[in-house]
């Protein structure tokens, strides 16, 4: 294979660099490495992970606080042939246990403080344990620094592994979505062109990395276009304000915004200088979507990606972009919306299953291969589990997962239509509609409200205001009101937890 048709998803970022004293990533306390830095400190990275025993195709599992070091590991294990397996901080010795043991890596990278609990895991499957802290002070990166910063680049194919990123299985085991070089290549090209990147951009990096939005969006879409990224430990509104003197583009979960709302001095005057606000991983209400317009004069760019996917749809970057919608499909991607039953494709406007193709698309789950032959349909299109329409004018709208479907009565309740009339409601923060067992109904619409401090939100109040607005099978049962609701790293609501805690109301 010559050098020129390397698919290697590092060649493809990298090879044709052409300035390597670019800016590519100022730390947040002042650090700054140049896109030569990046090639040199991957290639020692790549040197240590080889001399380790990772091989071509082998799993390289990093739990560890987000740092450049981080990052580095990342693009060295691709950069050597290697599988990046992220998993969340949060994740317990249990649940490690587990993606160890599924994933079967030959290095697991941890946090010095984890190590000992990790050590007997990776032993069951034979892997070696190296350390990186959230100063990126550790094992590896002592290796690191005596380590030669000449490395050839492994050669791959196009659909041979780059990572495996677990799901955070609202229901049943984990799975592992298998990315290739192509879907993290071709995902992140078009999107530097559809979100108009150039070089002279600057993201406010404040995501974790381990997740597509983080690590793969935010990235590999800086690094493709040769822009720089202002890398932050996490979500800080207070600095991300003070930065956008000097950024162009801030990408976010909805709580980022929400977050950014709160501080007085966001307005025209510390925005200005910004091109673009993306959000994602999550619904961003629509209520935040006009409120970030009317304080900033920005219309926030909401798009729609999932694990198995990288990103499907993106709102335009010209043309109007819609409160509450994802937007149109990206190039390269096709998007429909079928009966879940019957998998006929549905006319505009109608609700039912997400199901997506193109290059973006996964290969399938890390040895589950009934689950994934159970995951396609036979034209190749993924079913998402995601429940959404196309209305008249293209824009594709999420409007809930599939199994957060609620059948009372025989009747199919999306939550979605209920969350939003809640949501607009006085005094209420946002809410979640689930479905738990009823006797007479086999599920029994309930909502859970989130009120503002001080607001007269009650149950009977709430149940008034629906009354008329929804047909009767559609009315909550019950009505409780909350402080907040559970939710994951990634800002998703966890309406597992809540059907969970809720389980037993009707039943009693």
């Amino acid at each position: 294979m010559n050098h020129a048709a390397n698919a290697n998803l590092f060649s493809r970022l990298f090879d044709t660099l052409d300035d390597p004293s670019r800016l590519a990533i100022e730390t947040h306390d002042g650090g700054r490495i140049t896109y030569g830095d990046l090639i040199a400190r991957t290639g020692q990275m790549a040197n240590v992970l080889v001399s380790s025993g990772v091989k071509p195709g082998d799993r390289v599992a990093v739990q560890v606080e987000k740092s450049v070091e981080n990052l580095v590991l990342y693009l060295a294990t691709v950069r050597a042939g290697g599988v990046y397996l992220p998993l969340n901080t949060a994740y317990t010795l249990n649940e490690l246990d587990y993606f160890i043991t599924d994933a079967e890596p030959s290095l697991v990278v941890c946090d010095p403080s984890k190590a000992e609990g990790i050590r007997p895991i990776a032993a069951k499957v034979g892997a070696k344990v190296e350390t990186l802290d959230a100063s990126g002070k550790g094992s590896l990166t002592e290796a690191a620094e005596k380590a030669d910063s000449a490395f050839v680049t492994v050669p791959r194919a196009a659909d041979d592994l780059a990572a495996i990123l677990y799901t955070s299985g609202t229901t049943g085991r984990s799975k592992g979505a298998m990315l290739s070089h192509d879907n993290l290549a071709s995902n992140s090209l078009t999107l530097v062109d559809y979100w108009r990147f150039t070089r002279d951009d600057v993201l406010i990096h404040a995501l974790p990395i381990y997740h597509t939005h983080g690590l793969f969006v935010a990235s590999n879409v800086t690094l493709f276009a040769r822009a720089s990224m202002i890398f932050l430990p996490k979500l800080d509104a207070e600095l991300i304000i003070k930065l956008m003197v000097r950024a162009t583009v801030l990408m976010g979960v909805p709580t980022f915004y929400t977050r950014l709302l709160q501080n007085p001095h966001l307005d025209k005057e510390t925005t200005k200088h910004m091109r673009l606000f993306v959000s994602g991983s999550a619904p961003l209400l629509a209520d935040t979507h006009r409120e970030w317009f009317a304080r900033t004069g920005h219309a926030v760019l909401e798009r729609y990606g999932m694990t198995e996917t990288n990103m499907n749809t993106s709102n335009p970057y010209d043309g109007e972009r819609v409160p509450g919608a994802v937007g149109f499909p990206l190039p390269g991607v096709s998007l429909r919306v079928t009966d879940p039953e019957t998998g006929k494709e549905l006319a505009r406007d109608e609700i039912g299953m997400i199901e997506v193709k193109g290059p973006n698309v996964f290969g399938g789950y890390w040895r589950m291969p009934e689950k994934t032959k159970s995951e396609f349909r036979d034209d190749g299109f993924f079913i998402t589990g995601d429940l959404g329409k196309i209305d008249p004018k293209g824009y594709v709208h999420i409007l809930g997962r599939g199994k957060d479907l609620v059948i009372s009565g025989g009747f199919n309740v999306y939550p979605k239509e209920i969350e939003s009339e809640i949501d607009a409601m006085p005094g209420v923060v946002e809410s979640a509609v689930i479905g738990v067992p009823h006797p007479d109904f086999g599920e029994g619409v309930t909502a859970v409200v989130v009120r503002h401090a001080g607001a007269d939100i009650s149950e009977a109040g709430v149940l008034k205001a629906l009354d008329g607005r929804l047909a009767k099978f559609k009315m909550p049962k019950r009505v409780f009101i909350v402080d907040e609701l559970p939710r994951n790293a990634m800002s998703k609501v966890q309406k597992n937890v809540l059907r969970d805690q809720y389980k037993d109301i009707y039943t009693k």
